[in-house]
């Protein structure tokens, strides 16, 4: 008997109702229910379209410089170029930085956006605006005003596979806040993995027993909801259960079930595989994100660390570029010769580049008046550079592109209508894209 002290009505458990609201997830080592809930709303939109795309996202937060990664410029002077040098890709007339060598042997699949502007060189705000295509928060309001893209796409999609999360970020959400669903409902942000998959005690703590509680005892909580299924009950006005239903009981069958948790068992994969992408933190992250997008997961956001190169600038890059070079070569190739690159859309970004001057202390500043985004896969043609960063990459020489043209390339490609409104909190009619428009030329 389970046995909880408190007031107002009890069942026969002694279990009261406002304590069971109360406990709700916690109790059952469960805050996934909501997930399941919006999945279900949405999967009934995803069967409409008929859309089987997903998104995998690498996102470099603090802002990759575009200058010693995929937009050099190796006839600036030195204080502009440098110090990486550039080199061939498969595909003729592209270059990139020498530490990308992995992606240059796979650039047929992986195309640039050399002209991505916004005007703001503050984190918050820029985060915020590359990750839901709305200029938002400041430094005296940092709490996020609109959905992220994975939140919408959750929203608009839904999961592939009953009881898979359709949003998750890896190893955990970004510190600002923005990756979350705001308006759009709890039941919209993204279950966070919490963990990293290149540890070698890696396991998700979502989807871990909590104490005390067996597989075997899992058949009295089940009783106990459905009893309280046949109550009227009250919706707890913190929106993180609305209501005992039958997505608490699926959420039970998520943690104690085989499905959802083979799929987070990245010690299934041949290690020869998990070599192909890298045994680091990035390149695990990869192989778990396909491992998620086979198992149903709609958009999976891998969280890439801190780009923030205010000094030094090669000292970091050398420890960021070559785990990020193998992690996203190995999943383009992988996806590739599984058949699943068609539905399989890549992104790669942070909420700004880095200034085409390097400061005083070596390394490079903020800088959102012209920096690039890498796209792969789900629709997009490999071997593409969209636009052009002026002689010394201060601006845009060609084909502007802003934060909502990018998000409605994405949508667009995962076959999300651009047409799509949301209400936001005022009950107000929001476009997913206002004024943006799709790159057409990468598809």
């Amino acid at each position: 008997m389970l046995n909880v002290v408190g007031s107002a009505f009890q069942n026969c458990d002694r279990v009261t109702r406002r304590n069971f609201l109360q406990l709700g997830a916690p109790l059952l080592g469960l805050g996934i229910d909501s997930l399941l809930r919006g999945d279900a709303r949405a999967a009934e939109q995803s069967s409409a379209n008929g859309s089987k795309k997903s998104l995998i996202v690498f996102w470099t937060h603090g802002g990759m410089s575009q200058q010693d990664t995929y937009d050099m410029k190796p006839l600036a002077p030195a204080e502009y170029r440098g110090m990486y040098e550039p080199i061939a890709t498969k595909e003729p007339g592209v270059q990139v930085c020498e530490r990308f060598g992995e992606q240059a042997k796979v650039m047929n699949h992986i195309s640039q956006v050399r002209s991505v502007h916004h005007e703001n060189g503050i984190h918050a705000p820029s985060a915020h605006w590359m990750q839901t295509g709305y200029f938002g928060p400041t430094l005296a309001r940092n709490a996020a005003q609109n959905p992220s893209f994975g939140s919408v796409i959750s929203r608009s999609l839904g999961s592939r596979a009953a009881q898979m999360p359709a949003y998750v970020t890896v190893p955990k959400s970004e510190a600002f806040g923005y990756q979350g669903a705001v308006y759009l409902g709890k039941a919209f942000n993204p279950f966070e993995v919490g963990a990293d998959p290149n540890a070698k005690d890696f396991k998700v703590p979502n989807l871990t027993m909590p104490g005390g509680l067996t597989a075997a005892s899992l058949a009295s909580r089940r009783r106990l909801l459905k009893e309280f299924d046949s109550i009227n009950r009250d919706i707890d006005q913190s929106g993180v259960m609305k209501g005992l239903d039958t997505f608490k009981a699926q959420a039970l069958e998520m943690v104690s079930g085989k499905r959802v948790r083979e799929a987070f068992d990245i010690n299934q994969e041949d290690p020869k595989t998990r070599d192909r992408y890298g045994r680091h933190q990035y390149g695990q992250s990869a192989l778990l994100a396909r491992r998620l997008v086979e198992a149903g997961a709609r958009c999976i956001t891998i969280n890439t660390g801190y780009w923030d190169h205010h000094n030094e600038i090669e000292k970091g890059l050398e420890e960021h570029l070559p785990p990020l070079d193998r992690a996203i070569a190995g999943l383009v190739a992988d996806l590739h010769e599984r058949g699943m690159l068609d539905d399989v859309m890549i992104y790669c970004a942070g909420e700004f580049g880095r200034t085409p001057l390097i400061n005083g202390h070596a390394g490079r500043d903020h800088w959102s008046n012209c920096f690039t985004v890498m796209l792969a896969g789900g629709g997009i043609q490999g071997g593409r550079v969209v636009g052009a960063s002026e002689k010394f990459g201060g601006g845009v020489k060609e084909r502007l592109s802003t934060p909502l043209d990018v998000l409605a390339t994405i949508y667009y490609g995962l076959g999300i209508p651009l047409t799509t409104l949301y209400n936001d909190a005022t009950g107000r009619p929001t476009s997913i894209v206002g004024q943006g428009r799709p790159i057409h030329e990468l598809y």
